[in-house]
C-alpha cells in the first residue's frame, strides 16, 4: 500500500529533509508546499493519509492551518503531525484542541520522525479498515432489514386478502384506499416514515370481517339494528387479531382497524371517540375507505358517481370526517383520479 502525505513548511530545507525521509520508508509519496495557503487548498481538495505541517509560518500558522482542515468535510480524521521549535506545553495543548494528532520538536530526529510517521499511517489505515467494515456492516444490515420489511409487507397483504375471501370488497379496493391514505398523510405533513407505515398498514383496516358470519357480512340488503351491532364488532375483532405484535406495521394496523369507523363528532364506533382523540391514521383511513366504497360496486348497491361521492364526503366534513383530512383529499384530486385508474377493479 502506498500512502499519500502532504507536507507544508515554509523552509525549503525542511521539505527536502522530510520528503527524503518519507522516500526511505519506501511506501510513501508526498506533496510539498512552502506556501501554507496553497497547501491548505490542496488539503481541501485531495485525500491524504497524513498531513505534516510546521507551526510557525507566514500568512497561516500551523494552528490556523489545522483548524481550517478540520472544518473541511471529510477531513476530520486525517492524522496531522505538527512540527514546531516551540516546546511550551501551552502551545501543544492548543494544538490538540484544534485537532493535531502528534508533535515533533525541531531539530527533528530522523529515527523518531520515521517511527512517528509509521505509527500514524498504520493507525490511519486501521481506522479506514474499521470505517469500511462499519460501512459494509451497515449495508448488510440495511439489506437484511429490507428483506424483513418485504416479508412483513407480504404478510400484511396476505392477511388483508384473507378478509377479501369473505368480504365483497376487492383487492384493488385495499390498494386504492391505502394509496389515498398515503396521499392524505403527505398533505397533512406526516413524515416519510409515517406515510410509508400508513401505506403498509391501511389495507388491514377491515381484517376483523373474517370474524363476522356470512349471513350478515354478505347480506345484499340493509342490515337490521341487531345485525349492525354484530357487524360493528369487526373493528374490535381486527384490533384483537393484530394487537400486541412487535411489528410497527401490525401495531399501526391494529389501531387503524379499531378506529377507522370512529366519527369526528363522536357518533362513531366502537368507542365513540371525538375529534383529535381519534388517532390520525384512523381519521385519514376513514376518508379514503368511505370514498372508495361509495364509488365501487357492491352486492348491496351500485357504484356512486364521482360527483355524488365527492359531495357526500365534503358534506360530512366536521361530522363524520376530520375536515383537514377531507381538505387534503380534494386538494390532490388529480392524484386521486390517477390512483383510481391505476388500481382498477378487474372486469
Amino acid at each position: 500500500m502506498t500512502y499519500k502525505v502532504l507536507i507544508v513548511d515554509d523552509a525549503e530545507i525542511n521539505l527536502i529533509l522530510f520528503e527524503a525521509l518519507l522516500k526511505r520508508m519506501g511506501n510513501c509519496e508526498s506533496r510539498c508546499f512552502t506556501n501554507a495557503v496553497a497547501g491548505l487548498a490542496c488539503a481541501k481538495t485531495e485525500d491524504f493519509d497524513l498531513i505534516i505541517v510546521d507551526y510557525m509560518m507566514p500568512e497561516l500558522n500551523g494552528m490556523e492551518f489545522i483548524t481550517a482542515v478540520r472544518l473541511t468535510p471529510g477531513r476530520q480524521n486525517i492524522p496531522v503531525l505538527m512540527i514546531t521549535a516551540n516546546d511550551q506545553k501551552q502551545v501543544r495543548y492548543q494544538a490538540l484542541e484544534v485537532g493535531a494528532t502528534d508533535f515533533l520538536t525541531k531539530p527533528v530526529d530522523k529515527i523518531e520522525f520515521m517511527a512517528r510517521v509509521k505509527n500514524m499511517l498504520d493507525l490511519g489505515a486501521s481506522r479506514k479498515v474499521l470505517e469500511n467494515r462499519a460501512a459494509w456492516l451497515a449495508e448488510e444490515v440495511q439489506k437484511a432489514t429490507a428483506a424483513i420489511r418485504e416479508r412483513e409487507r407480504e404478510t400484511v397483504l396476505r392477511l388483508s386478502k384473507a378478509a377479501e375471501y369473505r368480504d365483497p370488497e376487492t383487492g384493488a379496493h385495499i390498494l386504492r384506499m391505502a394509496h389515498y391514505s398515503e396521499l392524505i398523510g403527505r398533505g397533512l405533513g406526516l413524515s416519510d416514515a409515517d406515510c410509508e407505515l400508513l401505506l403498509e398498514a391501511a389495507p388491514m383496516h377491515d381484517i376483523g370481517k373474517v370474524g363476522i358470519v356470512d349471513n350478515i357480512l354478505l347480506k345484499p340488503g340493509r342490515l337490521t339494528p341487531q345485525e349492525f351491532e354484530v357487524m360493528k364488532q369487526h373493528a374490535v375483532i381486527g384490533h384483537e387479531i393484530l394487537k400486541g405484535s412487535a411489528s410497527r406495521v401490525l401495531q399501526a394496523g391494529a389501531d387503524i382497524a379499531l378506529g377507522h369507523h370512529e366519527k369526528f363528532d363522536g357518533s362513531g364506533y366502537p368507542a365513540g371517540l371525538k375529534g383529535e382523540a381519534i388517532p390520525i391514521f384512523s381519521r385519514i383511513v376513514a376518508v379514503a375507505d368511505v370514498f372508495d366504497a361509495l364509488v365501487s360496486n357492491r352486492p348491496y348497491k351500485e357504484a356512486w358517481s364521482l360527483e355524488r361521492a365527492s359531495a357526500h364526503i365534503q358534506a360530512q366534513a366536521g361530522s363524520h370526517f376530520d375536515p383537514a383530512c377531507v381538505a387534503m383529499f380534494f386538494k390532490h384530486w388529480d392524484r386521486i383520479l390517477e390512483i383510481q385508474q391505476r388500481f382498477k377493479d378487474p372486469d
